[in-house]
């Protein structure tokens, strides 16, 4: 049987709990068998990050070093141009070719998914996992209304939507950076490894 891949895609700037405990959340409840965290390079919807692609990823691997069901994908950091979703989908596709593959998402980017380029594509290539809050909405374009998933099909290799309620978490990068900034301590919003690192490499001061 194929393995059941979990894609989470993100600036990572800097990785935090909310992203970790949500992934794994997924990964635990369509049983997938690795979730690949896909650092942006350049996203083309938001600010650019401000720690380096090398900062960032030495921020991941301190982040997963003792979980072995995550799993580090830098090809977005390697390949030139806007960090598009589908290309990096259309290369996971190449590497994976019968694998069932779960792209994880947030409501609101679920929200916004007609602004992304060639977002009709997506269901040819991944699943796509909505990670919703206890209680929040799911607002669905009606082009995947139909794709809604059903018990049973995880094993099918792609065009479902799920959507799985995730532990509550409100935790943002940005607030981690302006509390830095701030001389604030950010301590149990990511982990101690990372805020060590970011200390080391004087990110995100003013």
């Amino acid at each position: 049987m194929s393995e059941a891949i979990g894609i989470l895609g993100g600036t990572f700037d800097p990785i935090h709990f909310g992203h970790l405990r949500t992934a794994l959340d997924v990964a635990e409840q369509l049983n997938l068998d690795h979730i690949r965290l896909i650092p942006s390079a350049r996203p083309p919807h938001r600010d650019q990050p401000q720690a380096s692609p090398k900062q960032r990823l030495t921020m991941l691997q301190l982040a997963i070093k003792n979980n072995e069901r995550f799993v580090i994908d830098d090809r977005e950091i390697h390949r030139q141009g806007d960090s598009y979703t589908v290309d990096t989908l259309l290369g996971l596709r190449q590497d994976f070719t019968d694998n069932p593959l779960f792209l994880l998402m947030g409501t609101d980017a679920f929200a916004e998914i007609k602004t992304w380029s060639r977002w009709q594509q997506l269901l040819d290539l991944a699943h796509i996992v909505v990670m919703q809050r206890p209680n929040e909405r799911l607002t669905m374009p009606d082009e995947y209304r139909n794709h809604l998933a059903q018990k049973g099909d995880e094993q099918l290799a792609s065009g479902k939507v799920w959507s799985l309620v995730v532990t509550q978490l409100a935790i943002s990068a940005s607030e981690i950076r302006a509390k830095i900034a701030h001389d604030e301590n950010p301590q149990y919003l990511l982990p101690d490894a990372v805020i060590q690192i970011i200390g080391m490499l004087g990110l995100y001061k003013k």
